[in-house]
């Protein structure tokens, strides 16, 4: 499957666009990281390939369909979106919280079924959380919070899944964790587009790498072509380098004096 921006352009303004003629695909069994600044426009351009928001200009087609025919229950079974902060109204436990990416699957006034129960247990313990699961959801700290919504995510079992910052306010470890997890279930054939303000990550776990400058794509294609010294010094305005000897892993640090 391929969900695919065309041409697309949005401005919070008018006249003053944030996103300019973005095209882009995210395909099946793939893994695709956005980077770029603050403002660049990489939230902007996932709220509209998952549909939260409409473009001014262009569209959205998931496998050469207008995403916009889908209805939201559609949508929301083949879209996924993991967001960078979520407030539930009530203290659910998290268990309840992941159990909450299966609502597209339960029928209005039914019950969440065995198979939803045991989809939420899986994600929950694909991120290392099943002692997690009878805690309430504000008694969390911010990353462990982040943690579980990934969980969500998972559980939700769409298509595509699209996941802004996951990498944010988690440590090392916890990182290497919420990607690797995202790894496994792209190995069996689901589409992930993640924004990310590390570099380094898009070159350990990305398939390929958007670079967003300005509320354009400044370049985009393997990670060890698009996450190089010379174009992210002109995304993000200062020098970098990049270390290693060419027979190991490879890093992109800013450069030091």
């Amino acid at each position: 499957m391929r969900l695919r921006a065309q041409d697309l352009v949005y401005a919070y303004i008018p006249g003053r666009p944030v996103l300019r003629g973005i095209t882009l695909d995210l395909r099946s069994g793939e893994t695709a990281f956005l980077l770029g600044p603050n403002g660049s426009g990489k939230t902007t351009f996932l709220d509209l390939i998952g549909g939260l928001r409409t473009p001014r200009e262009g569209e959205v087609l998931l496998d050469e369909r207008p995403l916009a025919s889908f209805s939201a229950r559609q949508r929301a079974q083949l879209v996924g979106y993991v967001p960078q902060f979520h407030e539930p109204p009530f203290n659910f436990t998290a268990w309840e919280v992941v159990l909450m990416g299966r609502a597209p699957y339960v029928r209005w006034l039914s019950q969440p079924k065995e198979r939803d129960r045991r989809a939420a247990d899986g994600a929950l313990a694909a991120l290392g959380l099943a002692g997690f699961r009878d805690r309430p959801y504000y008694t969390l700290s911010g990353g462990e919070r982040r943690l579980v919504l990934v969980a969500r995510g998972l559980a939700q079992g769409a298509a595509f899944l699209l996941l802004d910052e996951p990498d944010a306010h988690l440590d090392p470890a916890n990182q290497h964790r919420v990607l690797l997890a995202v790894q496994e279930v792209v190995g069996e054939g689901l589409g992930a587009g993640i924004t990310s303000h590390s570099p380094n990550n898009a070159l350990l776990y990305a398939d390929r790498v958007a670079l967003f400058s300005s509320g354009e794509v400044l370049a985009q294609g393997v990670p060890a072509a698009v996450v190089a010294p010379p174009l992210l010094e002109r995304a993000y305005g200062i020098p970098f380098v990049s270390v290693g000897d060419g027979h190991g892993p490879r890093a992109v640090l800013p450069a030091v004096g």
